[in-house]
């Protein structure tokens, strides 16, 4: 989850280095800190807190040299510290490190007898006392390394860098992402291709293992049998424009307003000429299970998809959250397909998910943002979501486009089993293809929600509610709220109400009710007419036939525009991102970066 960069340029790094973590700040940003190389001497500096701190430190005292690395970090082992914050350094080595190393402390009793003593309390700082190590043993930089990737366990990006070695960086990959850019005599290495991004526009991404030698005339790459290798250098195209706020006040607001935009790009790619254009091997038709598995918001969208799938394709789903779904080892029936979301594509738990599936189903399939990622990589076939960069920590537009696909996938399902005739699936997309402009409609909502979000900025507590593929979006709402307001949320499904939940009902818990007017409107209604006898200040969101029917006695309503059963957990995702994050502003938390949290999941 910590963010990584490294520059070998033809001019002051520093500068650089810090543009390049602000870009990534989203991985971390508990402490910042670079390091350089200058006239041979390795020196740093390192911050508490977000990388503004790091830049005023930088203003008073600067760093200079050509040769640098750089980190944003996400605490892992050891409080967010001065101390523990990287690049760590041993000696004559400097590093940087994404992920953990589970063996850290039999290390670190290995280098204790021989007199090397840990200075922080960090896992990180075992990689380079070994590296220190190695070198006072008389082994060059590339061997010392070497030999230490040979000791590591877990999972982990590394980057070198070292006194007396102004043109030479060492990169390391196991299962955290690291990314190499081509320059013209200069050359960088960074967590993905956002951070290298206003640097080089060609990027070659390390595979599982792999470690490389990077000097300014170009890269050795080597496989984790030490073979040399030859990694496909890319043309990224990545818009800039989509990496800045725009005039918004956070990213979030930002990438909520880009829903119906982004939607409507998704829909141009996958939807032509009135029928589906989505990948010909995908065949649903004889498949006994789809296993859907994800972690966070991802999960939520899963969940919403086994509403679809069963509906529309009569397809049996399981949705697993990949942490548990690892190490629970299910079988898995050979006429399935496994189906992995991730945003970033990189998100640990779910790589490893889908390790575990490989060999045991008919296909692997994932659903994500980054095409060049980890799991896109290593699926069968990657369905990019096409929601843009996303840099707010809550995802938004990522959940609704990963809905949208997954939306796509189940109608193919139906099609592909009998279920939808030709008539059914085009009826379908003419639907989808009024979702932008009732998404726009739902954003003009706004302003009711920004003052209903000033009333529940005081709750200590909030309940949401829904009925059917309202249920995961209750517990998305929940999820959005907690994350960026820190008020204690949770969702549930409204039929489970009074089998507990309901002690937890008083005058002072607002109570969100999702319930477009749908054959499930009727019962949901019910579950929250107890809520109401029981004083809870009841938030209807329905549409405005279900607020003239059921609004009556509510503290609050809000009304959408109607809109087909089958897309409503599309649409309702927009007032409950709102209210997530009006409510976020109404307390002044940090909306783009709430605390403990990073934006690409990379450690388990």
């Amino acid at each position: 989850m910590c963010g990584i960069v490294g520059v070998l340029g033809n001019h002051e790094v520093a500068p650089l280095l810090v543009e390049a973590l602000k870009r990534l700040e989203y991985r971390g940003y508990d402490s910042a800190g670079i390091a350089t190389v200058n006239g041979g001497t390795l020196d740093r500096r390192r911050a508490v807190g977000k990388l503004v701190n790091l830049s005023d430190r930088l203003v008073h005292e600067p760093l200079a040299g050509k040769a640098g690395i750089g980190h944003t970090r996400w605490a892992t082992h050891g409080a967010a510290t001065e101390r523990n914050a990287h690049p760590h350094r041993a000696g004559k080595v400097a590093v940087v490190h994404n992920g953990i190393i589970e063996n850290f402390r039999e290390i670190r009793e290995r280098l204790a007898a021989e007199g090397l003593s840990p200075e922080t309390e960090t896992d990180t700082e075992t990689v380079v006392m070994l590296v220190r190590h190695y070198l006072d043993r008389g082994l060059p930089p590339r061997e010392a390394v070497r030999a230490t990737l040979g000791d590591l366990h877990g999972a982990f990006a590394l980057l070198f860098l070292f006194e007396g070695e102004d043109d030479l960086m060492i990169a390391a990959r196991k299962g955290s992402p690291l990314a190499v850019g081509y320059g013209d005599g200069e050359m960088f290495v960074g967590s993905d291709a956002i951070a290298l991004a206003p640097m080089t526009d060609r990027i070659a991404y390390l595979e599982e293992g792999d470690h490389a030698f990077v000097t300014r005339k170009g890269v050795a790459i080597f496989d984790r049998e030490g073979r040399p290798a030859n990694r496909e250098v890319q043309k990224i195209a990545i818009d800039q424009t989509r990496i800045e706020k725009g005039g918004y006040k956070h990213f979030m607001a930002k990438e909520i307003a880009q829903q119906p935009a982004v939607i409507a790009d998704a829909l141009a790619h996958y939807v032509r000429g009135g029928r589906l254009a989505l990948p010909n091997d995908l065949d649903f038709s004889n498949l006994d299970r789809l296993t859907l598995v994800a972690c966070g918001t991802a999960s939520y969208a899963c969940l919403t998809a086994k509403y679809w799938f069963e509906q529309l394709a009569a397809l049996p789903c399981e949705v697993d959250i990949a942490s548990e779904f690892r190490y629970r080892e299910p079988p898995l029936p050979p006429r399935s397909y496994a189906l992995f979301v991730s945003q970033s594509g990189e998100t640990a738990d779910t790589l490893a998910a889908l390790r575990y599936a490989e060999g045991k189903v008919e296909k692997i399939v994932s659903v994500i943002n980054v095409p060049t990622s980890s799991i896109a990589r290593e699926s069968d076939i990657a369905l990019p979501i096409l929601a843009g960069v996303e840099v707010g920590v809550a995802s938004t537009k990522a959940f609704t486009c990963q809905l949208l696909a997954l939306l796509l996938l189940a109608l193919k399902a139906g099609h592909d089993r009998g279920r939808l005739s030709d008539a059914e699936v085009a009826a379908h997309l003419a639907d989808l293809a009024l979702l932008p402009g009732l998404m726009n409609q739902a954003l003009g909502t706004e302003g009711k929600i920004a003052r209903l979000a000033e009333a529940i900025a005081e709750a200590q507590d909030v309940l949401f509610l829904g009925r059917g593929a309202m249920f995961p979006l209750a517990l998305e709402g929940a999820l959005k709220l907690k994350e960026i307001s820190y008020i204690h949320a949770e969702g549930y499904a409204s039929g489970e109400l009074k089998h507990g939940p309901i002690a937890l009902i008083d005058k002072t818990v607002p109570v969100i009710v999702m319930a477009p007017r749908d054959a499930l409107f009727e019962k949901t209604v019910s579950n929250m007419q107890e809520v109401m006898a029981r004083h809870g200040k009841v938030v209807l969101i329905s549409d405005a036939r279900g607020v003239a029917e059921a609004g009556e006695g509510t503290w609050r309503q809000l009304a959408l525009p109607a809109a087909p059963a089958v897309l409503t957990p599309i649409l309702y995702a927009i007032p409950a991102q709102l209210l997530a994050y009006h409510t976020a502003v109404a307390k002044g938390t940090d909306v783009d970066q709430p605390r403990n949290l990073a934006k690409s999941v990379t450690v388990e």
